[in-house]
């Protein structure tokens, strides 16, 4: 298989293009590539390119950039807003999301959140390496934390949010009864006008949203609340989830 990396700068068809340090190990030394061997380069706006290492050292290397594979192309304009969770579920929810398409990450800090402390470089990372192993043509961003009440207040362009609400509104009954419970997902969705492209979809901590949180999300008038089903899911698995269900009703999963 011919390796795929990301380019963070111009790609040119007869012009070389840098390899990063790290690039350069991972081709020399763990994939056991040498000069002349083919690569794919892509950098998120000039589509993917065909190229040929030209330099391949310990810590430099760089490679010659050839005919373009694959025009770049429009993806769907998707924001996964979610509450930080220990760090192997954490960065299995940044993987995913990259290879189930997701255009931006944005952590989310609530009440019940405890995993408030974030290396943001090392999640990039992980998002580059999804992306080129997934083969889409971009990398997700990934954003610096923000508290949900600055995240509700700040909002200022027509993105559509999500709210994954697994609670009731009774509190005496146990993860908050029947009483309040949201619709389905699939339900709303295959309501909602598809033509509406900008979303966000907002999941959780492992300890749920607090009784507070719920009440603000819901009376805001971008967001709609759904359940996942009748099972109480983890906060990745939750991610993952409504993902993969919204890029089936209205996401380039629609595309042959």
């Amino acid at each position: 298989m011919i390796p795929r990396l990301y380019i963070d700068g111009p790609l040119h068809a007869g012009l070389p293009a840098p390899l990063s340090q790290n690039q350069a190990h991972y081709l020399r030394n763990v994939l056991c590539r040498e000069v002349g061997d083919a690569l794919r380069l892509f950098n998120g706006e000039d589509g993917e390119y065909a190229a040929e290492i030209v330099e391949l050292k310990n810590k430099t290397g760089a490679a010659l950039v050839k005919g373009q594979t694959r025009p770049q192309a429009s993806e769907p304009d998707l924001t996964l807003y979610f509450a930080p969770v220990k760090r192997e579920p954490l960065e299995v929810i940044i993987q995913k999301a990259t290879e189930i398409g997701v255009a931006r990450l944005i952590p989310v800090i609530t009440e019940c959140t405890t995993a408030a402390r974030l290396n943001i470089d090392r999640l990039r990372a992980i998002g580059i390496e999804a992306a080129e192993q997934c083969g889409r043509l971009t990398v997700p961003s990934v954003g610096e934390p923000i508290k949900l009440p600055a995240l509700l207040e700040g909002w200022s362009d027509n993105r559509h949010l999500i709210f994954c609400d697994e609670a009731g509104d009774d509190e005496a009954e146990e993860w908050g009864g029947s009483k309040g419970r949201a619709a389905p997902i699939l339900e709303m969705l295959n309501v909602r006008d598809s033509k509406t492209d900008r979303w966000g979809i907002l999941t959780g901590p492992e300890g749920g949203f607090s009784v507070e949180e719920r009440k603000i999300l819901r009376a805001a008038h971008f967001v709609t609340p759904v359940t996942l089903g009748p099972r109480i899911l983890r906060a990745d698995t939750a991610a993952i989830a409504a993902l993969v269900l919204w890029q089936a009703a209205l996401g380039d999963w629609r595309q042959s």
